[in-house]
């Protein structure tokens, strides 16, 4: 699968409320540094690939390894194909039910595990972590910037779950969330819950606190037994994803994810 181009010549809007700023050119680096961090060769490769002459800035071959060129105002070919250079990259992940929202773990299977060598490349992370046990959206990615603006409270980005609880819900259980739930000294803000069938609801929040949909249900007398992520912003999981599987997310959707809309709870959003 290969990569959506988010930056260059063809990228140069700025994400609306967001931290992206594609129209200002970037600090000149070394080639081999560029293209190691697109996943092309590692830097010893690219060594040996300009001294058989099949690497090209603008036209020109590239002598040394060391060769400085902004990479998204270069037009840089290797073996006569184009280089697409992406600054971020942004994977939507449908998380599997036992696998670790974590960069590495030296004991168990991480989503960084999970992505294809072509998706591969230093800097990714999780943002926004699942439980281990929950499964749905995770968005990976290497821009930070973006993903505090997405996670933090104050930006007012809305996530959906799909929990299925161990007892009938009721309408006190969403007066409950609409109110804000207090559990000793941590507090909860008001989140949108609709009920779906019996034991299930969809729960939009836009906080991101350590197991925040299981203690809010378990402090109105549920246990959640299964939670699902439906959707970040406004870019929902694309269910042609199997569990573990992952793909590039588009320019709209890069843009959409610091969508604030909430409460529209669409029909087609439970499964």
């Amino acid at each position: 699968m290969t990569p959506v181009e988010i930056s260059g010549k063809g990228f140069r809007n700025r994400i609306k409320r967001g931290t992206i700023e594609n129209g200002d050119c970037m600090s000149l680096q070394r080639i081999d540094k560029i293209l190691s961090s697109q996943n092309i060769a590692s830097r010893s490769a690219v060594k040996e690939m300009i001294r058989k002459g099949q690497i090209m800035a603008n036209g020109k071959p590239v002598k040394r390894p060391d060769e400085k060129f902004d990479p998204e105002m270069t037009e840089i070919t290797v073996n006569g194909q184009n280089l697409h250079f992406q600054k971020h990259l942004y994977l939507m992940m449908n998380k599997p039910q036992g696998v670790l929202s974590a960069s590495r773990d030296s004991h168990a299977e991480t989503v960084l595990d999970l992505l294809p060598p072509e998706l591969k490349r230093s800097g990714l992370f999780p943002a926004g972590r699942l439980d281990k046990d929950t499964v749905g959206f995770l968005l990976i990615t290497d821009d930070g910037e973006l993903a505090h603006k997405m996670l933090a409270p104050k930006s007012h980005v809305y996530k959906l779950y799909q929990a299925t609880c161990d007892r009938a819900l009721t309408e006190q259980d969403v007066e409950a969330f609409r109110q804000g739930i207090r559990i000793g000294e941590l507090q909860f803000l008001p989140a949108e819950m609709k009920i779906v069938d019996t034991d299930t609801a969809l729960v939009e929040i836009c906080e991101g606190k350590f197991h925040q949909i299981k203690k809010m249900f378990h402090a109105v007398g549920t246990e959640v037994i299964a939670l699902k992520r439906l959707r970040i912003g406004g870019v929902e999981l694309d269910e042609n994803l199997a569990p573990g599987e992952c793909r590039p997310l588009t320019e709209s959707e890069i843009i959409a994810l610091l969508n604030r809309e909430h409460g529209n709870f669409r029909k087609n959003s439970c499964t």
